[in-house]
Order: C-alpha cells, then sequence, then structure tokens
C-alpha cells in the first residue's frame, strides 16, 4: 500500500503529508493511524536533537487539503468508527503539543476533521477560493472533536455559531472569522508558507519551546481528558438512528439488513 502519510524535513523544516489524493486525503481508519505515527515521530525528534526540526508544515496532496473523516467506510461499524475518532482527537492533541510552531498549508477543501487540523495548528495559510468548515451538523453528526480547537482558536462565542449553523466558508471569511491567519492568492501560497516558516525559525528553540508550552497551559490545551470525552460523544451521536439515517442518505448506503428472526 502507498504511503497514506510522508514525512520529509528540509533546512528545519519538517513537512507533513497527507497523501490520499484519491480521496480527497479522507480521514480513513489507516490515515489517522499513519498521521499518529508520524507525529510521534516528529515529537521524538524533536526531543532528541531540537535543532534538527524547528518548524512543521501540515499539508495535503492534490486539490483537497483534507475532506474530513471518512465516515462511509464505518458507516455500520460502531467499534471501529470509535477507535477512529480516539485516535484522531489525541493526534489533534499531539500535534497541538508540539514544542515547535505548525504551519498549516490549506491548498483546497478542508472540511471537518480536516479543518479542526487547520485550527490545531499555530498558523495556517489559505486562499480565497479554498473552501473550509464545519458541516457535521447538516449530516447529523456532532463536531466535538474539533470543538474545543475551534474555541480555542475563535472564541467560544463565535465557535457556537459556526459549529450550529454548519456549513462552509471560502477562504477569505476564514480569514475574516480567525479559522486562518493569512489568506494570499493561490500562486503565492508556497512562498507565503516558506518565508512563514524561515521567520519563525529565527527565534530562539527554547524561548518557543517555553512559549508553546504555557500557551498551551493557558488555553487548556494540554487536557487529554477532553479529547477523549470528546470523541466518545461524537462517536454516541454518530451511532444514533438520526445521524445513521442521514448518512446513509448522504453517501447513498442502504440500511444494514435485520436479522431473521
Amino acid at each position: 500500500m502507498d504511503e497514506l502519510v510522508s514525512l520529509s524535513v528540509n533546512a528545519g523544516c519538517a513537512t507533513i503529508t497527507l497523501a490520499r489524493p484519491q480521496a480527497r486525503n479522507a480521514l480513513s481508519f489507516e490515515l489517522i493511524h499513519a498521521l499518529a505515527k508520524v507525529i510521534r515521530d516528529v515529537a521524538a525528534r524533536v526531543a532528541a536533537e531540537p535543532d534538527t526540526i524547528r518548524v512543521v508544515v501540515v499539508a495535503g496532496n492534490g486539490k483537497s487539503f483534507c475532506a474530513g473523516m471518512d465516515l462511509k467506510a464505518v458507516l455500520h461499524d460502531p467499534v471501529r468508527m470509535g477507535e477512529m475518532l480516539q485516535q484522531l482527537s489525541l493526534s489533534l492533541l499531539a500535534l497541538r503539543q508540539l514544542p515547535v510552531p505548525t504551519i498549516a498549508r490549506v491548498q483546497g477543501a478542508a472540511i471537518g476533521g480536516g479543518c479542526g487540523l487547520v485550527v490545531v495548528c499555530d498558523f495556517a495559510v489559505t486562499h480565497p477560493e479554498a473552501k473550509l468548515g464545519y458541516p457535521e451538523v447538516d449530516l447529523g453528526v456532532c463536531p466535538a472533536v474539533v470543538a474545543p480547537w475551534l474555541i480555542k482558536k475563535i472564541g467560544a462565542g463565535p465557535a457556537r455559531a459556526m459549529l450550529l449553523l454548519g456549513g462552509t466558508l471560502c477562504g477569505t471569511d476564514a480569514l475574516t472569522r480567525g479559522l486562518v491567519t493569512h489568506c494570499v492568492e493561490a500562486a503565492q501560497l508556497d512562498g507565503t508558507v516558506a518565508d512563514l516558516a524561515a521567520r519563525l525559525m529565527t527565534g530562539g528553540v527554547n524561548a518557543i519551546a517555553c512559549t508553546k508550552r504555557f500557551l498551551n497551559e493557558l488555553d487548556g490545551s494540554d487536557d487529554e481528558s477532553i479529547a477523549r470525552a470528546a470523541a466518545e460523544l461524537s462517536a454516541r451521536v454518530i451511532a444514533s438512528p438520526e445521524a445513521q439515517a442521514h448518512l446513509q442518505r448522504h453517501f447513498q448506503i442502504a440500511p444494514p439488513s435485520q436479522p431473521r428472526t
């Protein structure tokens, strides 16, 4: 099987790339576990040799950054669904806790869990035509896994309105609403990410690590219990009859056959 998540390091900048472009980098069971492993590998390398990785870029291959959770593959498997949500929630936590600055390179759609990857990063760069947002409630799903990170990013009131309303935003609106830190023309995306990474690498290694750690303490980013509870809530809602009916219609999947009595 092709590598679902790749890691490359060049001159102090590590790039984590979701590599499932044929499925818009949707977060499958296998991709989420591959992402978790890469994040662990980056954390271990930073701990062992702090100067080797000074900044991390999270990117996606193809037209989309990340289309969110691949719910179709596990729609009728609540156990696997729960495992996926737990691993995704803990991976967002681990990404947040990296002691180096993180940048999301959002070249295309970032939806649901994909937008969770965007807001958990310290910086996010996109372009006006990109689509970002949280349409979970439109599908009968609870966006609990991404909610803590969105609240930390844009505040409780704006996050409440965004998550309850659902839908998506263009890149320009995402900048105005605080989902991303930079919105540039598509042709300038890579240059802006490179310039931002270079600027971040001029800071002191220990100073940035200590600042990130203290910021995480201040906003509660280190609370693993919230990450686990969020995944459990999402899993319960997805398993509910309402969510199952919404998702079956969305994916045009027939409900599972009932056992004969």
